[in-house]
C-alpha cells in the first residue's frame, strides 16, 4: 500500500538549494527552464522535522563519519584515556570491515540509529584485549614500515608499502549487524541506506521523493549589494564590499510517496512505530523547507494546495501537468491548482481508479474546482488524519 503526497508551494525571493556556482538549481522541462529543489535537500529538511511530529529523537538516525569518536567517549575499558579509547574503537571498526582514515573518519557517511555508538563501544569493551593486541601489532608494523621508508628515501629507491584491509569473519559480521541495526530508526527506514562494503546491511528506502519543479518557466535574477566598514571615515566615498546574490521566485510542484509495506519490513513489523512514522512523514514533508539562504531571504512559506492518495499499488507523479508551463495567468497558484486537479482527473478517467482507496484534497483558500465536497479536508490535521486512517484499513 502506498501513500502519495502532491503539493503546490510558492516561494518569494529565495535560493533554497544552490548549485556549485551558488545559483538556484534549475532544469529544462518541457523545453523551458524551471526552478528546481533537489530531492536530497527536501529529504534532509524532512528528517530534521520528524521529532517535531510524533517521533522521539531516539527513533531517528544519525548520519556521520565520526562514529569512532562517539563510541570512544563511551568506552569503559580505556580507563578514561580518550585517545586510547579512540584507537581501540578504530581497531574495532577496522575489524568489522570499515576503513578509517588518519583523521579517525570512516570512509563514507554511515546512516545509523542512535544506539550505534553505544553498541560499538560495548563490542570494543567485550573484545578489548584482542583489539589492544591488534592495535599494538598495527603500531609496530607502521613503525617498521616508516623505518623502511626512511632507508628507501636515503637510498633514493622508494619501496611500496602494501596496504592491508581486514576481512570480517562471521562473528564480526554479526557484531556489525547489531551496530548498524536500523529497525528503530524511522528516517533510515524511510529514506534508506547503502553500505558499499556489505549490501546485506543496506536498507531499501520506503519513501521516494521527487525533485521539486516550478510549474512555470523561470529566470535566475541577481541581487547587487554593497557593504560599508562601520569604522570607515565619513568623508571617504565608496563601498568596502561589492557582490551579487542569485535568487528566483517560483511556485513548485512537490511529490513524494511512501510504501507502507517496505516501511513495515524496515521497522521489523512494529505496527505502532510504522503508524507514527507515516504520520510524522506526512506532516514533516508538508512542513519541510530547505534552509538555503534563509537568513537573507526568510522564505518560510507553507504549501497552498495539497493532494493525498492512498492506493494499493502503482504511483502517479503529476509533474506532466506542467509539461507546458503555466503562463499568462493573474493568479499563478489558482492556475497551477486547476492544472493539478485536471491532470489527476484525466489520468483517473483513462487508467481508472481500481487501486485507489482514498483521495483527499485540501487548499488554504478552499479553491478546488471540480472536487467533490467529500474529498476535501478543511485543515492539514484532517488531511493527514484521513490518509493515515485510509492506509490503516
Amino acid at each position: 500500500m502506498l501513500i502519495e503526497l502532491h503539493l503546490l508551494q510558492s516561494f518569494p525571493v529565495s535560493n533554497l538549494n544552490r548549485d556549485d556556482l551558488g545559483q538556484p538549481k534549475t532544469t529544462l522541462f518541457g523545453g523551458h527552464t524551471r526552478a528546481r529543489i533537489s530531492s536530497q535537500s527536501l529529504k534532509r529538511a524532512v528528517r530534521n522535522l520528524l521529532p517535531q511530529h510524533g517521533l522521539d529523537v531516539s527513533e531517528t538516525g544519525v548520519r556521520t563519519k565520526r562514529l569512532r569518536d562517539a563510541a570512544g567517549a563511551l568506552l569503559k575499558s580505556a580507563g578514561g584515556d580518550e585517545e586510547q579509547g579512540k584507537e581501540i574503537v578504530q581497531a574495532g571498526l577496522e575489524s568489522l570491515g570499515f576503513g578509517v582514515d588518519a583523521r579517525g573518519l570512516t570512509e563514507y557517511l554511515l546512516f545509523v540509529g542512535h544506539p550505534a555508538a553505544k553498541t560499538l563501544a560495548d563490542y570494543c569493551d567485550s573484545n578489548y584485549d584482542q583489539l589492544a593486541k591488534v592495535l599494538a601489532a598495527k603500531k609496530a608494523a607502521a613503525a617498521k614500515s616508516a623505518a623502511k621508508k626512511a632507508v628507501a628515501d636515503d637510498e633514493k629507491k622508494p619501496r611500496a608499502v602494501k596496504a592491508t584491509k581486514t576481512k570480517p569473519d562471521k562473528t564480526a559480521i554479526e557484531a556489525a549487524r547489531r551496530i548498524l541495526d536500523a529497525t528503530r530508526a524511522a528516517d533510515v527506514a524511510l529514506f534508506g541506506r547503502m553500505i558499499a562494503d556489505n549490501k546485506d546491511f543496506s536498507v531499501d528506502a520506503a519513501s521516494q521523493v521527487a525533485h521539486a519543479l516550478s510549474t512555470h518557466a523561470v529566470t535566475t535574477e541577481f541581487d547587487y549589494y554593497t557593504a560599508v566598514d562601520d569604522f570607515r571615515p565619513g568623508d571617504e566615498p565608496g563601498a568596502d564590499m561589492i557582490g551579487t546574490v542569485d535568487f528566483n521566485t517560483a511556485c513548485y510542484y512537490r511529490y513524494a510517496n511512501l510504501d507502507l509495506g517496505q516501511l513495515t519490513k524496515n521497522l521489523a513489523s512494529d505496527a505502532d512505530l510504522v503508524t507514527r512514522s507515516a504520520h510524522a512523514w506526512l506532516h514533516a514533508f508538508i512542513c519541510a523547507v530547505p534552509g538555503g539562504k534563509q537568513n537573507s531571504t526568510a522564505a518560510r512559506t507553507m504549501p497552498h494546495t495539497l493532494l493525498g492518495v492512498v492506493r494499493d499499488n502503482g504511483a502517479w507523479n503529476l509533474a506532466n501537468a506542467y509539461l507546458q508551463p503555466v503562463s499568462g495567468s493573474a493568479d499563478l497558484m489558482a492556475a497551477s491548482t486547476e492544472r493539478l486537479i485536471q491532470h489527476f482527473q484525466q489520468l483517473s478517467t483513462f487508467y481508472g481508479l481500481g487501486s485507489v482507496r482514498r483521495t483527499v484534497f485540501s487548499a488554504i483558500d478552499g479553491y478546488l474546482p471540480g472536487v467533490p465536497a467529500d474529498q476535501t479536508a478543511p485543515t492539514v490535521d484532517d488531511f493527514v488524519g484521513r490518509l493515515v486512517a485510509a492506509s490503516a484499513n
